[in-house]
């Protein structure tokens, strides 16, 4: 557990926003992230940028915008230069940022008129907008499952989402940050951020409204790198440490059902190659799937057309077999590591 995280700033009242971007080898999406932020409505922000051992121009494209330059003197991972950018802040609430995605004119103002209207939260968070700015079909489907999931999700949120995440610096300082020696790389550091905030009594939004763009170009290597070994298994892995976890999945029963239907249509595969009356039960599963799922299919769709969602739906149920994979990984992680520290 992260032990409270002491501020270095003594100075007075500072601006509503302390802007937090980690950075490594941002390239030029990293300057289109800080020219989108330049152009903001919302003014009462102060801006830093924590370069976490680039060797490209990072450092310098982040003063030529005007932000206050951190470095992390190495590759130390995005949930300790966040920490480091926060210790330094001045700003009522931590506004966290990707350094790979660019907010619309009108993110801030919405961000802050949530947190001004509803004075009790401590945190929110938004989604990417639903017009991906990378090219591919890869890319385009994962940025708009995305966008999907967080717009179906509860209000009322239980996890934390750094991409484009604000908090109250008072309330991250007092629970001690982002956790950056159980996560030195980019994995769930935020969501355990979130599920720490919502035990000790704290409030988090999924604020639809408040979107950005993200650039990332997805490469299908990634998307399953992303979902199966930087988040599912991670996630997986926390969730069987947390008693009566079950219900903080941020996959209804729609998403629970979608993952058994996939292990079906595997194991229904598998066996109609050593008999084809099997093969009936691979039409039901892939019917299940299908529907379960059509108001997604049918937003892709109308976003993306026919053809696009006809290669999305491979991927969409690639998805749910790295879910059906990471579950009992995780949990078995976790069952290995507390045998180790019993012994």
């Amino acid at each position: 557990m992260p032990h409270p995280i002491q501020s270095d700033d003594t100075s007075g009242p500072g601006p509503f926003f302390s802007v937090v971007i980690p950075v490594l080898n941002g390239g030029a999406v990293f300057r289109e992230a800080l020219g989108a932020l330049q152009r903001s409505s919302f003014g009462d922000y102060e801006l830093w940028v924590v370069d976490d051992g680039s060797t490209d121009d990072s450092s310098k494209v982040a003063e030529e915008f005007g932000a206050r330059l951190l470095k992390t003197r190495g590759r130390r991972g995005p949930a300790a230069a966040r920490n480091l950018g926060a210790r330094h802040a001045r700003g009522e609430f931590l506004l966290f940022l990707d350094a790979d995605c660019s907010v619309g004119e009108e993110t801030l103002d919405r961000a802050a008129a949530t947190l001004r209207r509803e004075g009790t939260l401590d945190a929110l968070f938004g989604s990417y907008d639903d017009e991906p700015a990378a090219p591919g079909w890869v890319a385009q489907y994962k940025n708009l499952q995305h966008h999907w999931v967080h717009q179906q999700g509860d209000p009322e949120a239980s996890t934390f989402w750094a991409g484009c995440g604000a908090m109250r610096r008072r309330v991250f300082l007092e629970l001690g940050g982002f956790n950056e020696l159980r996560y030195p790389r980019p994995t769930i550091e935020d969501i355990e951020l979130g599920y720490r905030l919502r035990d000790s009594g704290g409030r988090i939004r999924l604020a639809r409204e408040v979107q950005v763009k993200h650039h990332k170009a997805w490469s299908l290597r990634g998307v399953v790198q992303s979902d199966l070994l930087d988040r599912g298994i991670p996630w997986s892995e926390l969730l069987a440490a947390r008693t009566g976890s079950a219900d903080e999945l941020n996959v209804g029963w729609t998403g629970r059902l979608s993952v058994a239907s996939v292990v079906l249509l595997i194991a229904s595969l598998t066996l109609t190659l050593v008999a084809p009356r099997w093969a009936l039960l691979t039409v039901v599963a892939m019917l299940a799937l299908l529907w379960l799922n059509r108001e997604f299919y049918r937003f892709l769709k109308s976003k993306r057309g026919a053809a696009f969602l006809l290669a999305a739906v491979p991927l969409h149920w690639l998805y749910y077999l790295n879910c059906a994979i990471a579950y009992p990984v995780g949990h078995l992680r976790h069952w290995w590591r507390t045998l180790t520290v019993t012994r």
